[in-house]
């Protein structure tokens, strides 16, 4: 009986310490198993906070690079940032924006920012018309055509052909000799022009010309204020107060040239020579007369994404044949040709030339034969025989900026 009570105890002595060793293993285990847990997710919130400020000085890193060249391309790149490796995408101007993402990659653990930038200088011009006019008027000519609207503060004569519609405001200013194949609203619609959708007049007006359903009202059709406001041009101007280099000068005037150049000033009147490459940088502005010779070529630097580019004169602009004028290459981007002399021959577009809005603040623009225009605003416009305005939709609103590229600014930041 000793023997077997000493058995007895023995074996519970035996129990209780493997059941205590079994129990402090699982807490040792448990405890370990909790620390290697907490120990991996304060790697891993350290990581990812490492992550996070890398893809923000990649963020960092564009905004700079925008600042030391505000017309930068598009471009993607990577950056190490204290052994993370961050992607940066600066993606081509969007209207006015960049949308600017930076993705960092710490070993697995990922973060991704995207801030969107926008030009801190625009000027927004809206042309609602393929022909606006002042008081001059617009006479249209044998074959002569707008493809588009059309709306004159004087009479539109001749014998050319709108396509859409046309609006003269003011009592006493009239329609007549062309036809308007959409409807037409006019003190007065004269014998010899067509009217093929309806025609509004204003009372006391006379309405002898051909037309479709006729209305009349008894309140004077208002003018519209011009799209640029002198002050508009004025400060474009003043963009281009440094002096164009005197090499780049000396090549305008020769033939089979290629010029890069803006924004600068030429002092004085000035004549281009032929086959002449011209590529915009900035706002040129000539102070005298401007004469452009035969099959040029003025476009916009690629750097200027979707904005427009500007070339004034406070002279007369006199266009020889061929000269083709074109944006930068992406939609939205046209090449604006400015002259603020009172002249009737402010602006003569040469045969066969394409591509640019043309503008006086108080002259007249004339548009030769077999010439295509993308947009006519001027106190008159005479279009010669089979001369075309054809209106694109993308000029309704055309963002211009200080050079390719005015400042930036930040509209938002944003990390997923």
């Amino acid at each position: 009986m000793i023997n077997y009570t000493k058995n007895e105890k023995g074996y519970v002595v035996l129990a209780i310490t493997f059941f205590s060793l079994l129990i402090m293993s699982s807490v040792v285990m448990s405890m370990s198993f909790l620390v290697a847990n907490a120990q991996k997710n304060i790697t891993n919130s350290v990581k990812s906070t490492r992550s996070y400020y890398s893809a923000e000085a990649g963020i960092e890193d564009a905004l700079l690079r925008l600042k030391r060249n505000p017309s930068m391309p598009a471009l993607t790149y990577y950056l190490n940032v204290d052994g993370v490796s961050v992607n940066v995408n600066i993606p081509s101007t969007i209207g006015v924006s960049k949308n600017i993402t930076s993705e960092a990659d710490n070993k697995g653990i990922m973060k991704k920012i995207r801030t969107v930038c926008s030009i801190d200088n625009t000027t927004t011009t809206s042309f609602y018309y393929g022909v606006q006019v002042g008081e001059g008027g617009l006479v249209m000519n044998n074959g002569s055509r707008v493809k588009g609207n059309v709306f004159s503060s004087g009479n539109i004569s001749g014998s050319g052909i709108i396509d859409n519609n046309a609006i003269v405001s003011g009592n006493g200013k009239s329609i007549s000799g062309v036809t308007v194949q959409g409807n037409a609203m006019a003190y007065s619609c004269l014998s010899g022009a067509t009217i093929d959708g309806s025609l509004t007049y204003v009372t006391g007006g006379v309405h002898t010309c051909t037309h479709g359903v006729l209305a009349e009202q008894s309140e004077e059709i208002l003018a519209q204020p011009p799209p640029i406001p002198d002050s508009q041009v004025d400060g474009w101007k003043s963009e281009a107060t440094t002096a164009c280099a005197s090499a780049d000068v000396t090549k305008l005037t020769q033939n089979n040239k290629t010029v890069s150049m803006g924004p600068c000033k030429i002092t004085g009147n000035i004549t281009f020579g032929n086959g002449l490459n011209l590529t915009l940088t900035g706002t040129l502005y000539i102070t005298g007369n401007l004469t452009l010779g035969n099959t040029n070529s003025i476009k916009l630097n690629s750097s200027y994404g979707t904005l427009g580019g500007v070339v004034i004169s406070d002279g007369n602009i006199q266009m020889g044949r061929g000269n083709i004028f074109a944006g930068s290459g992406q939609a939205g981007s046209y090449v604006l040709v400015v002259s603020t002399s009172t002249s009737d021959s402010a602006i003569v577009v040469g045969n066969n030339s394409v591509g640019a809005v043309f503008y006086t603040t108080a002259g007249g623009i004339t548009i030769s034969n077999n010439v295509s225009v993308v947009e006519a605003t001027g106190y008159k416009v005479i279009m010669e025989n089979n001369s075309t305005i054809e209106y694109s939709s993308g000029i309704v609103n055309i963002y211009f900026a200080s050079g390719p590229g005015g400042g930036w600014k930040v509209s938002s930041w944003q990390d997923f």
